[in-house]
């Protein structure tokens, strides 16, 4: 009897043992879908981390003017076309609009 215990005991060590195992695997798979050794190697390389953020800024910077750019050239066409449209108060209204932004594009600076 006291074999069987030692057999039972044995066999839940080796489970655990399994399981740690698994565990531990997915954690360290986790770890390297997230790049935590790039994050840490990054973080001692401050230099590299600000021309990084200057890069990203940047980019950001010039898409978010390129963007706006098309926004606002497409709301401009399109007050244009509904000032086209003679409507009775809101013609008057985007005429006015596009008016007043047709001037300040002609302004010299």
């Amino acid at each position: 009897m006291v074999m069987a215990n030692d057999d039972k005991d044995t066999i839940q060590t080796q489970d655990r043992t399994e399981q740690i195992f698994k565990l531990t695997s997915t954690i360290a798979q986790q770890l390297e879908k997230s790049r935590i050794a790039e994050y840490t190697e990054l973080l001692n390389r401050p230099w590299r981390l600000i021309w990084l953020n200057i890069l990203a800024g940047t980019a950001r910077g010039v898409g978010i003017a390129i963007g706006f750019t098309f926004f606002a050239a497409t709301i401009i066409y399109l007050l244009q076309i509904l000032g086209a449209l003679n409507l009775p108060i809101i013609g008057d209204y985007i005429a006015d609009i596009v008016r007043i932004v047709q001037r300040q594009l002609e302004l010299d600076y």
